[in-house]
Parts: C-alpha cells; structure tokens; sequence
C-alpha cells in the first residue's frame, strides 16, 4: 500500500520534526509513505470572508495538484465521521483488500479545505470535534496510521 500525506504547511518545531521522523521510520515496513508539503498562504487576523475563500482557494489548488485519480482521498475535517483506531484499522484493510493501492489524506491549513478539495474527497475523517494546529494533526495522522497496521497484522499496540 502506497500511504500520501499532502498538508499545508511545513513543519517548523524541531519535536514535531523528529516525532514524524519517528512515525515515518516506523510504518516503512508495512507500506511505502510520502508527504507532500504546499505553500500555506499568509492568513490576515480580520480578514474577510471572501478573502478567507480566497486563501483556501489557492491553498486547495496546490494540494490537487498532488491528488492521483487512481487514490482513494481521506481528508480531514472536523465535520467528518469520527473513527476508533479499531474502525480506522478496518477501513485501510478494507480498501487494499478491494484493490486499492494508494490512500492520499489530506491536512488541510489553518482555514480548512477548499470546496474543491472536499468535492474530490472519498471519504472525510474527523479525529475530534476541536481543533488542531495542523503541524500536530500530521503527527496524530501518522500514529493512528502507524496504529492501523499494527491492528491490521495483529500486533500489540498500546491502548
């Protein structure tokens, strides 16, 4: 299974440099993983909210450019179904067992997710109801990742 993280932003913080490090060394044995970085836009305190669609607008295009139209695209969203790692698991066995070779999650910036970018979504994932600096999201993305397929091949795993 080919695993795509494409998130705005990069990751300033040294700790969660090393923590995705970690997660990233971690789930090379079980599927090859990339992530993908776009520019995030310079977002105004009080801006408006046509200046805010507007940000996300152009957000969204750079991360679209990375969708593959054979992957299966996971976002995530606070409006989305929330899953226990178990669920979680199951939908990723679920998926390659079907066919699937690739599955893109998408982190979105500050603002959230373009309409477009939500259009193209397969399926949206909500880990909580709060909100999240997305530098930590891809760190929590990566875990339960990493978590899914020590699940999925029956292994231990802290719970």
């Amino acid at each position: 299974m080919k695993i795509d993280i494409i998130c705005v932003g990069k990751i300033k913080e040294k700790f969660y440099t090393a923590a995705v490090e970690e997660y990233s060394k971690r789930l090379s044995r079980y599927c090859q993983l990339e992530i993908h970085e776009v520019a995030d836009e310079k977002t105004p305190d009080h801006g408006s909210e046509a200046e805010y669609q507007r940000i996300k607008r152009m957000e969204g295009e750079r991360l679209l450019r990375f969708f593959r139209p054979d992957a299966y695209v996971i976002v995530l969203a606070i409006d989305g179904k929330p899953l226990s790692s178990e669920a979680f698991s199951e939908k990723m066995d679920a998926l390659g067992i079907s066919g699937t070779s690739r599955i893109q999650f998408v982190i979105g910036g500050s603002l959230g997710l373009s309409e477009e970018v939500m259009r193209r979504a397969d399926f949206r994932l909500s880990f909580s109801p709060m909100t999240f600096p997305h530098q930590l999201m891809r760190v929590i993305l990566l875990e339960q990742i990493y978590r899914g397929y020590r699940i999925m091949k029956g292994e231990p795993y802290h719970k």
